[in-house]
């Protein structure tokens, strides 16, 4: 009897250790279990990582929650280790043009650095921004976004050199995680060409010397929008934007879809060169080669005899210069890679570091030095 009893005793007993052990394992309120939360451990000079510190799980309203763990011990000598990797808020999203094994650039191209988001101090950003050439030049950032910013040397490039451009984003304050980014660029033949748009004659100029004069057609105007003769050409210095051996051009920038409408038009231009983001392009003239060389017939584009186009196409290289003349119509230096619409003091102004101060908030006589200065060294007097 005596031993039933102590039998039932011990039985009791592991009944009452199983519901101990259940109620550890499960949520107060039951269904969930709560997954302990886990502990820091720090390295210290012997590399002995620290016991696990127990936790105590409590379930509130529906969700389950932590006591923090208790302070692991520090490591010898009382300094802390960075367990973290470092901060990185800067990035790079793209930089235009493409590296050396990709494409070959013109002389007037420029440097284009998107960042990853808006930049919230400029000065420090564009401070690590550095561009070495070979055969070096001067030249300045601006900023046209919160976002971009553009390299532009004070002359054209000099042509069949190589030019790097370094980001050390790394050496930005509180951007020590960044990685550093690079890029090499490859400058080619000095493409210049000039299209007068009074004679009908674009001539261009290959490392200075006069290669080819070819008759064009430029925009005939006559359609004005909101106070602007969108048929004309716009004169100013253009750079090359990009070629394709065939553009569909349709009179959607006009909002002219319907082809029931007198000012519709959809035509596979061959041999198209774009200089600016309005829809102007050097390409072939899709018929109508009676007005080539006499008269201004196009919508805006500069067209060419079909030998002269595809003559033209397999020389461009991204960043060629393209100066056209004649219009009414100026070039916005904002309309695509028109960035050498300004002259060098007004586009140094754009920088987030200290530039000289202009005279009397009016472009300097060396302004206009520098101007001709330009264009003599390209050999744009055509």
């Amino acid at each position: 009897m005596n031993t039933l009893k102590r039998m039932a005793h011990a039985s009791l007993a592991l009944a009452a250790l199983a519901a101990l052990a259940g109620a550890a394992a499960c949520s107060v309120g039951g269904g969930r279990a709560v997954r302990p939360a886990p502990v820091a451990a720090t390295i210290g000079a012997s590399s002995a990582a620290t016991p696990a510190t127990p936790t105590r799980a409590t379930e509130g309203a529906g969700a389950a929650t932590a006591d923090a763990p208790a302070p692991a011990p520090a490591p010898a000598g009382g300094t802390a280790v960075r367990t973290g990797p470092p901060k990185v808020s800067l990035g790079i999203a793209d930089i235009t043009p493409m590296g050396e094994n990709t494409e070959t650039v013109g002389v007037g191209f420029p440097i284009i650095v998107t960042f990853d988001r808006p930049v919230p101090n400029r000065a420090a950003a564009e401070a690590v921004l550095q561009v070495r050439a070979d055969r070096p030049v001067e030249g300045a950032w601006r900023w046209v976004s919160d976002r971009k910013v553009v390299y532009r040397t004070k002359t054209y490039w000099r042509p069949h050199q190589k030019v790097l451009f370094t980001a050390g984003l790394s050496r930005i304050p509180g951007n020590e995680g960044a990685k550093d980014v690079s890029r090499r660029f490859a400058v080619g033949t000095a493409n210049v060409s000039v299209v007068d748009t009074r004679r009908h004659v674009m001539k261009v100029r290959r490392d200075g010397r006069l290669v080819k004069s070819i008759p064009i057609s430029a925009g005939r105007g006559g359609l004005v929008r909101n106070g602007v003769d969108v048929y004309l050409t716009t004169s100013g210095v253009h750079l090359t934007m990009g070629k394709k051996a065939v553009e569909t051009m349709t009179s959607s920038w006009l909002g002219v879809t319907d082809p029931g409408n007198s000012l519709y038009y959809k035509l596979e231009i061959p041999w198209a060169v774009r200089i600016s983001d309005s829809g102007e392009y050097v390409h072939q003239s899709a018929g109508a080669y009676q007005f080539l060389g006499r008269s201004n017939q196009s919508h805006g584009c500069v067209r060419a005899t079909p030998a002269g186009a595809k003559w033209f196409y397999g020389i461009a290289q991204r960043g060629d210069v393209v100066v056209i003349t004649g219009t009414k119509r100026k070039l916005d230096w904002r309309n695509g890679w028109s960035f050498w619409q300004l002259s060098w003091n007004q586009w140094k102004r754009g920088s987030a570091l200290p530039v000289t101060p202009r005279q009397n908030g009016q472009d300097t006589p060396d302004d206009q030095e520098e101007d001709e200065e330009r264009n003599t060294q390209a050999g744009q007097q055509g």
